[in-house]
């Protein structure tokens, strides 16, 4: 089953990075806020890496809607601190799903079990407000177009 927007996004526990910190990463542990899954197919790859520097170049957009980005791919956190060093460090956390369990849990992955490019927005209620699906050689969504997804719960202006 794919989950689509409007289902209860599905649990996960997943081990990340932030900052050279190794950490916990619990879905549930956001609850109350809005958070941006940011599924990527893998570290030090040209797209991904322009991805993930375009969202911490503007990772105050994520903050103006109280979103927090967390950026999963399949690589391990030796892979993910090496990458996030080489690139001068992320605004969020690089998190580690070395079995692809989280990403089949959201449908993430293409017919020969590759990582596809796709960004999930769970909304405070830990239900889907936004889902997209990337394909082979598709870019990647602008830090505007996923923040305008973001649930309005505080009636911003």
């Amino acid at each position: 089953m794919t989950v689509t927007a409007g289902d209860v996004a599905p649990p996960f526990e997943l081990p990340g990075v932030l900052a050279g910190e190794r950490s916990t990463y619990r879905l549930a542990d956001f609850r109350g806020q809005s958070v941006v899954l940011v599924f990527y197919p893998g570290d030090n790859t040209p797209v991904c890496t322009r991805q993930l520097n375009a969202y911490t170049a503007d990772v105050d957009q994520f903050r103006s809607v109280d979103a927090q980005v967390l950026a999963i791919s399949p690589q391990d956190l030796d892979s993910h601190e090496a990458f996030a060093t080489d690139q001068g460090g992320f605004a969020f956390p690089l998190l580690a799903d070395v079995d692809k369990s989280v990403a089949d849990a959201y449908g993430v992955l293409g017919p020969i079990g590759f990582y596809r490019r796709c960004t999930f927005v769970v909304g405070p209620d830990g239900r889907l407000a936004f889902v997209s699906r990337g394909f082979a050689g598709s870019t990647f969504r602008r830090p505007d177009e996923i923040v305008a997804h973001v649930p309005d719960v505080f009636h911003r202006s």
